[in-house]
Parts: structure tokens; C-alpha cells; sequence
């Protein structure tokens, strides 16, 4: 079911397991095993998948968060650390949604 624009997957503590301590460029933890299921099942069909990390601003990061993609999830993704009006959804651990145009927080964040 592909659709058009992307779909952003946080890496560290959502898509991969947090990494203990500081973030280094070519360390990264094991996949979060519902997650990796998730964005194989989106890549299949053709879906857009990128992952959305600060790791994107590394460019050692960005090959090894590449590599890792190619590993368990079987094809490299783009990896950013931006987002763009084309991008449809945002999976991420710390992400606090809010309702478009009024700034209310859903889901009970207060």
C-alpha cells in the first residue's frame, strides 16, 4: 500500500534499541523487533521510508546507521535529520503530538 510523501522512523529508542551512554557515529543497538517488522512491511510494497535521526548531520553516522538499514531491515534508507513538507508521518520516542493549527496536545502530555 504505497501512498505518497515518506515516513519518518526515529533510529536510537525506536527503531533500534538505545545505545547505553553517549551516542558514537558507528554504534547502534539492536533493532526493536515490532518496529523493524513495521518498516519492512512499509518498505515491501514501495512505501518511503527514511529514518529521521541527529545522526543525520554525521556523515560517519550516516553510513553506519546505512549499513545497519541494509543488515536488518535488507535495503539501505535514506537517513536525514530534516523533515519536509512530502513526509506523512513521524514515528519517534519522544515525539509529543499536537493537533494541527491549535497547539493542544493529544494525549494527555500536561
Amino acid at each position: 500500500m504505497k501512498t505518497n510523501g515518506w515516513i519518518g522512523v526515529d533510529l536510537d529508542g525506536t527503531l533500534a534499541e538505545s545505545w547505553p551512554g553517549e551516542v558514537h557515529d558507528n554504534k547502534i543497538g539492536k533493532p526493536v523487533p515490532e518496529m523493524l517488522d513495521r518498516v519492512k512491511a512499509w518498505v515491501a510494497p514501495g512505501q518511503e521510508v527514511r529514518i529521521l535521526t541527529a545522526r543525520g548531520g554525521s556523515y560517519l553516522s550516516v553510513l553506519a546507521v546505512k549499513a545497519w538499514c541494509k543488515k536488518h531491515v535488507g535495503v539501505e534508507l535514506t537517513v536525514t535529520n530534516a523533515k519536509d513538507f512530502d513526509m506523512i508521518q513521524l514515528w519517534d520516542d519522544r515525539a509529543v503530538r499536537v493537533e494541527r493549527n491549535t497547539g493542544k496536545v493529544i494525549g494527555g502530555y500536561e
